[in-house]
C-alpha cells in the first residue's frame, strides 16, 4: 500500500439527524487495501452512527459512499455484504446452540440438489478459520467457545462473504491480554491479505500498537485523520475530549483512616482462602486475567453467591452477609462489570434505576414519591455531570459513561460506605473516564473504602493505592510501592 495508491473506500459529506440530534455532520472517510484505520472519539461522538450507514443498519440523509471507484447504495445489510463490507459488532451476533459451520453459513447455507452440503461447508469452514490461523472444532456449538473464540467465528463469517473492508467494534472488550495479541495476529494477516479495516477502541494503547493511522470524530464531526507515527498520546486525547487533559489518571492520595472491610480466608468453587482488607479513603486496585477469581470474590462479599468458607468484618465487627440485600444494609454496594444486564434495567428510566435500591426512602403509604426522587437525582446530575434529555429518559438510550453514573448515583443515595466497582470504566471513552476517576477521587476523600477492579493494568496502576493481584482464584500478590511497580511486573504476577 502507498500514499498514491487509489482509495478502497470513500466516504464523502455523510451527514445523518435523528430528533433533536445532528448525528453526523458531513463525515469524510477513506481507506486503501490493507489500511487499518482506528476510529476514535467519546461516545456519543457519531462513531457507532457512521459505521451504521456503512453497514446498512442506517441511511444517510446526505453524502455518497464510493468503493473501488464505483458509487454504491447501500440501503441493507444485505447491500453491504454484497459491496464486501464485513462489520463485527461489539455484542457478537451468533446462534449459541448452532454449530460454529452453521453460524458462518447461517442464511448462505452451501446446497447440493437444494439440501445442505455439509460435508462443503466443514470443508470450507475449516479453511476459514485455518486462514485465520486457528484450529476450532466446526460442529461444536458456538454457545461451548470462549469470547475470543467466537470473535474468530465473526471474523469467519466475515470472510465467507468475501469481505474486502471489515469494521471491528471494540474487539478487544472482553479479552485477555494474550487473547488481545492473539487478535491482533489476525488483524496483521488479514492487512497482508490486501483487507481494509476500521478497529474502533476506547483502549488507545492498542490503537498505537495496530493501527497506521487514526480518524478522530467529535460531536458528530470529523476532527481530523493522522498517520499514527505522527501523533502522541496526549493529542490524540486532546482531539477527542476539546480540552487538554494533563492527566490521564489524575489520581488523589488521601489520608488513610482505619480498616473498614476485612476479609479473612474466602472459600467458594472459584474463591481459595482469599483474604484482604481495604481502609478508609483507601483505592484498593485487584487485578489478573480474566477468570483469575477476581468478579468471584467479590460476588461473595456482596453476597451474590454462596459462600461455602471464610468471614467478612466491617469496621472490626463479623457481619453475616447471604444476599445481597444484606451487603446494602450494611452500606456494602457493588457496581457490576456487566451494568446493562446486571447494574441496570435499561427498559426503565433513569428515575427509575436511580431509585430503585432507595425505594423505602421514597415511598409512602405503598406510593412511590416521584418529586422526591427527582430532587434527590437532580442533585446528582448537577455533581457528578450525568448527561440526560429528562429523568423519563429511557436508560438504555444513555451512552456507557452516563449510565455509569446512573449506577453511581444510584448507590451515593444509598449512602454506601463500600464501593466495589467492576470493571468501571469499560467500554466508556477517554473523557469519561476521566470523570469516574475524579469521582473516585472525590470518594475517597470522603471517607470512602473503594475497590476497583480492572483488566487494564495502566487504570491499576494510575488509580490504586494498593494492588492485590489473583490467578486461579487465589491471591498471587500484592504491591504496596505501586509507583515504583510497572505493568511487565502486574502480569508476570498474574500469570506465574
Amino acid at each position: 500500500m502507498t500514499d498514491s495508491s487509489p482509495a478502497l473506500l470513500d466516504m464523502s459529506g455523510i451527514h445523518k439527524s435523528f430528533p433533536g440530534v445532528h448525528a453526523l455532520r458531513g463525515i469524510d472517510l477513506q481507506l486503501k487495501q490493507g489500511d487499518v484505520l482506528a476510529l476514535v472519539g467519546e461516545n456519543g461522538a457519531g462513531k457507532s452512527t457512521l459505521i451504521k450507514t456503512l453497514g446498512g443498519a442506517q441511511r444517510p440523509d446526505e453524502g455518497s459512499i464510493v468503493i473501488d471507484g464505483t458509487p454504491v447504495e447501500i440501503h441493507s445489510p444485505h447491500d453491504s455484504q454484497e459491496a464486501g463490507i464485513g462489520i463485527i459488532y461489539q455484542e457478537f451476533n451468533l446462534v449459541p446452540h448452532l454449530s460454529v459451520r452453521e453460524n458462518i453459513f447461517l442464511g448462505r447455507e452451501i446446497h447440493r440438489r437444494g439440501v445442505i452440503n455439509k460435508a462443503a461447508e466443514q470443508d470450507r469452514a475449516r479453511e476459514l478459520l485455518a486462514k485465520i490461523g486457528v484450529n476450532i472444532d466446526p460442529e461444536i456449538p458456538c454457545g461451548e467457545l470462549s469470547t475470543a473464540e467466537q470473535q474468530i467465528v465473526e471474523i469467519a463469517k466475515a470472510l465467507a462473504t468475501e469481505v474486502r473492508i471489515l469494521v471491528m467494534d471494540e474487539p478487544s472488550a472482553a479479552l485477555t491480554p494474550k487473547e488481545v495479541a492473539g487478535l491482533f495476529r489476525i488483524v496483521r494477516d488479514l492487512q497482508s491479505h490486501g483487507i481494509a479495516i476500521i478497529y474502533i477502541s476506547h483502549r488507545l494503547d492498542e490503537v498505537f500498537e495496530i493501527a497506521d493511522r487514526v480518524m478522530v470524530l467529535r460531536d458528530g464531526q470529523h476532527i481530523g485523520t493522522r498517520p499514527i507515527s505522527e501523533i502522541d498520546r496526549n493529542t490524540l486525547i486532546e482531539m477527542m475530549v476539546g480540552r487538554s487533559v494533563e492527566n490521564e489518571f489524575p489520581k488523589e492520595h488521601q489520608e488513610l483512616g482505619g480498616t473498614r472491610l476485612e476479609v479473612k480466608n474466602l472459600l467458594a468453587n472459584k474463591v481459595n482462602d482469599v483474604s484482604f482488607s481495604v481502609r478508609a479513603g483507601e483505592v484498593l486496585g485487584f487485578t489478573g486475567l480474566v477468570g483469575a477469581g477476581r468478579t468471584e470474590t467479590m460476588r461473595l462479599v456482596f453476597g451474590a453467591d454462596k459462600r461455602d468458607g471464610g468471614s467478612i468484618h466491617l469496621d472490626g465487627k463479623e457481619i453475616d452477609i447471604r444476599s445481597p440485600g444484606d451487603a446494602i444494609n450494611a452500606r456494602i454496594c457493588l457496581l457490576t462489570e456487566d451494568r446493562k444486564h446486571q447494574g441496570l434495567v435499561l427498559m426503565h428510566s433513569v428515575r427509575e434505576n436511580f431509585g430503585l435500591p432507595n425505594l423505602a426512602e421514597f415511598s409512602h403509604l405503598g406510593f412511590i414519591d416521584q418529586a422526591s426522587e427527582r430532587n434527590a437525582f437532580q442533585k446528582y446530575v448537577e455533581t457528578i455531570g450525568i448527561k440526560i434529555s429528562d429523568m423519563e429518559q429511557m436508560t438504555g438510550n444513555l451512552s456507557g459513561g452516563n449510565q455509569q453514573k446512573v449506577v453511581i448515583a444510584k448507590w451515593l443515595q444509598h449512602n454506601c460506605e463500600i464501593i466495589i466497582f467492576d470493571e468501571p470504566t469499560r467500554g466508556i471513552d477517554v473523557g469519561a473516564k476521566y470523570e469516574i476517576y475524579m469521582l473516585m477521587n472525590q470518594l475517597a476523600a470522603a471517607g470512602k473504602a473503594i475497590i476497583m477492579i480492572s483488566s487494564e493494568l495502566p487504570e491499576v496502576l494510575g488509580m490504586s493505592d494498593r494492588i492485590i493481584v489473583m490467578r486461579n482464584g487465589e491471591i498471587s500478590g500484592e504491591v504496596t510501592d505501586v509507583s515504583n511497580t510497572t505493568q511487565e511486573e502486574l502480569l508476570d504476577l498474574a500469570i506465574h
